[in-house]
């Protein structure tokens, strides 16, 4: 990437960074840690062209989540402005923008992708 002068990373880090549950203090502070490796590569990369932001997903159901009861789902749920859960494509569309052109002048930044949760609980 330095040799082409060009670069996109899109890291995956988590909500969890900002307020992590009962007995998820280590996953939150790795994803602390990684948030703050995107700000130092940003600012280390961006003379050569390379970009480096991150994407925090709230509860995006998928495969693994198959046994998460309906019940905490719909709690987590009523906690969402947007009144629904997000979806893996939600995610994609927000890794797809920082990876793309379009992006070039954002560099350093994190994009919640939590239906609003994060700035109302």
């Amino acid at each position: 990437m330095r040799e082409r002068r060009f670069g996109r990373i899109v890291h995956n880090d988590s909500e969890v960074a900002d307020r992590p549950p009962p007995g998820r203090s280590a996953y939150g502070a790795a994803k602390n840690a990684q948030i703050g490796l995107t700000r130092a590569w940003a600012r280390e990369l961006a003379p050569f062209g390379i970009t480096v932001n991150t994407v925090a997903p709230g509860f995006i159901p998928v495969e693994r989540h198959d046994g998460v009861p309906e019940a905490t789902r719909e709690s987590y749920r009523s906690t969402v402005p947007a009144g629904h859960l997000g979806a893996p494509a939600d995610v994609a569309h927000a890794v797809s923008f920082f990876a793309s052109p379009r992006s070039g002048f954002l560099t350093g930044q994190r994009l919640l992708v939590d239906g609003g949760r994060a700035r109302h609980v």
